[in-house]
């Protein structure tokens, strides 16, 4: 990475942080502001960085930004497709595939994702790859794996590995297979014949899992839109939830929150999870 890349990307990176208003990314603006915009240390913050790390970014100096890192400043930035591209190349990396766990989060999502500290929500791709979670979210569901290729789609691992399936109690297990196997037909068809990352993954699952292919020939086809939940939660125990989805405007990615179902003691448990946190969770995130 040459210095005067070094150079365009603090500029870059400083340019799109004045533009962004605390209120914008769900943080409380003071009433002793002195610089238009975010503040370094909230980007810091908001991206998982230290501040002197993030400093010497916008200074134009320090090591070349990994991957992981530039789409975590992306996603801290709220920057657009072809903004989060263009950081990219400034910072001599290349451009993350658009899909799987490094697909760009449409900022519209991550905007209403800010805008909920109070109920645990995440973004999720259309075959379930985890994007971004809020706290709330890693406290009730675990934190996103970081698994490679097909594993990184907690439906991939729901029909191949039986830890995955911890996350809801035994009896209702019958119910989430159907819903994902007809959630996985309406968003392979959408995605159209073209598709090779679906058509992998469907071919996959074929070879592998009898209780998928079984399922899969019953051609159910249904996107999961509201599902009533029973969770399994490792400190907390059983907990009644409403999921509710929200479908960006390609259907590739979603936005879910999960709230209280009505008529049970859920809503007292989930008010526990800010006190919890994220302190011995082991569930596989959904």
């Amino acid at each position: 990475m040459s210095p005067a890349k070094h150079g365009e990307l603090g500029v870059f990176l400083r340019s799109r942080r004045e533009r962004i208003r605390p209120g914008d990314v769900g943080l409380v603006s003071g009433p002793r502001r002195r610089v238009p915009g975010l503040r370094r240390d909230e980007v810091a913050q908001l991206a998982g960085a230290s501040v002197d790390y993030y400093n010497e970014l916008e200074r134009g100096a320090g090591s070349q930004p990994s991957e992981q890192m530039l789409s975590a400043l992306a996603r801290a930035l709220r920057l657009t497709r072809d903004e989060r591209d263009y950081l990219f190349h400034l910072a001599d990396r290349p451009v993350p595939a658009e899909t799987g766990p490094g697909a760009h989060v449409h900022p519209g999502m991550l905007d209403l994702l800010s805008r909920l500290p109070s109920t645990p929500a995440q973004v999720i791709t259309d075959l379930h790859v985890i994007l971004v979670q809020n706290p709330l979210a890693v406290a009730l569901l675990g934190a996103q794996p970081g698994f490679p290729g097909n594993r990184a789609s907690f439906l991939y691992r729901w029909f191949t590995d039986d830890d995955a399936r911890r996350l809801y109690p035994e009896e209702d297990h019958e119910t989430q297979s159907r819903a994902f196997v007809a959630d996985l037909r309406a968003a392979a068809a959408a995605r159209g014949p073209r598709d090779t990352e679906a058509a992998v993954m469907i071919a996959e699952l074929l070879a592998t899992s009898a209780e998928f292919s079984a399922l899969w020939a019953e051609h159910d086809v249904a996107f999961r839109r509201n599902d009533r939940k029973r969770i399994v939660h490792p400190v907390l125990g059983l907990l009644e939830v409403n999921c509710l989805n929200l479908f960006s405007e390609d259907g590739r990615q979603r936005l879910l929150w999960f709230t209280p179902a009505l008529g049970t003691d859920s809503a007292d448990a989930l008010d526990m999870l800010s006190v919890i946190g994220t302190q011995s969770l082991t569930a596989d995130p959904a």
